[in-house]
């Protein structure tokens, strides 16, 4: 299975750059927030919290998290075209492991937002913002972003097997990511949100993913910040993954 999916997982990266112009065009939305939500948030943001710093600095570790989100969350487009062409198919009548052909497109997803990140982190230092570069930091950072790609890459693959169709997995995908993001601290601080918001922020991955990186990129490190969202995250990472290797496994039935 481990060989399977490593082979798999070149095959899609070996895809991947022979056309990056894809993973560099699905970088344009997050850094239309970044530029445009830096200007537009950045007074209310530092009149509200006066000790809070840079809204630019608050901002950056919503924007990472919202580049994975927007990332991963159509990897199952690819794996529904497999399924209509056939490929698929024929994958299933050869000896390749069949937690691989899953595991291996949800990691290939999780690698590519990866990469997207730590670009959209490098742009937002060229702008101005003050994060942590610690190598340290970066790694920790980077675990929260690969385990939240493969959460939702593997919710898109699930999604795409259970329904078969293109257009509402895309329906989804749109309306599961924007309340997502809004829904959380990406954008705005816990204490500027309606209490009622505050209560849905509480069980929103991502916002336990914005806060997990938050704590590492914006010094001093807050290691119990860090460990709960890396708990919530994980586990988000785990369940979802079992669950989309479970609908693969019955469209094989």
């Amino acid at each position: 299975m481990l060989a399977d999916t490593w082979h798999l997982f070149g095959k899609y990266m070996r895809i991947t750059l022979r056309m990056p112009m894809w993973t560099f065009f699905t970088l344009i939305q997050p850094l239309i927030w970044l530029v445009i939500f830096g200007q537009l948030f950045r007074n209310m943001y530092q009149a509200s919290v006066p000790a809070g710093g840079h809204y630019m600095d608050f901002l950056v570790p919503g924007i990472v998290i919202m580049t994975v989100l927007f990332g991963s969350a159509w990897s199952g487009v690819s794996l529904l075209r497999d399924i209509t062409s056939g490929t698929v198919d024929r994958m299933l009548v050869s000896p390749v492991s069949r937690v691989a052909i899953v595991l291996s497109r949800v990691l290939h997803s999780a690698a590519q937002v990866v990469v997207q990140s730590v670009i959209i982190l490098l742009l937002a230092v060229l702008l101005g913002a003050k994060i942590s570069l610690n190598p340290l930091h970066l790694g920790l950072m980077l675990v929260i972003v690969m385990l939240l790609g493969i959460a939702f890459a593997s919710v898109s693959n699930g999604l795409a097997i259970l329904l078969q169709r293109e257009e509402p997995l895309v329906a989804i995908g749109n309306l599961m990511t924007l309340p997502l993001m809004l829904f959380s601290s990406a954008l705005m601080p816990v204490a500027l949100m309606p209490e009622w918001i505050r209560t849905v922020a509480h069980f929103n991955p991502i916002d336990h993913a914005v806060a997990a990186v938050r704590s590492v990129l914006i010094a001093p490190m807050d290691a119990g910040t860090y460990a709960i969202g890396f708990s919530v995250v994980a586990v988000f990472a785990a369940v979802t993954t079992g669950w989309a290797i479970s609908a693969f496994n019955s469209l094989r039935d």
